[in-house]
């Protein structure tokens, strides 16, 4: 499955690991992810098995951003690849998201 999600045990964060392609295809499976989640969640993106991001996912994660609270949101992209963190810095997207 492209897409996991696992809550932390006192369920105040939810990580949402990606696997493989991250694009248009698993729109549907990201979205019902965050949305049965309390907008106060603290998010983890897990990429270190993804694999390729195209502009679609750059475009769901700005409206995962917005639909938490833009600004206020808290997500972290954990163990993204040299080259997808720096489609991120080309986008400007690193400075909307935290990096570990």
């Amino acid at each position: 499955m492209p897409l996991t999600k696992t809550k932390s045990p006192d369920s105040k964060s939810v990580t949402l690991s990606i696997d493989g392609m991250f694009d248009l295809s698993i729109q549907q499976d990201f979205r019902k992810a965050y949305e049965s989640e309390e907008k106060t969640t603290n998010f983890i993106i897990d990429m270190g098995k993804t694999e390729y991001m195209d502009s679609a996912a750059f475009g769901m994660l700005l409206v995962f951003r917005d639909y938490l609270g833009g600004d206020k949101a808290s997500v972290v992209v954990r163990n993204a690849s040299a080259d997808i963190k720096n489609s991120f810095e080309i986008l400007q997207f690193d400075r909307m998201f935290d990096f570990e």
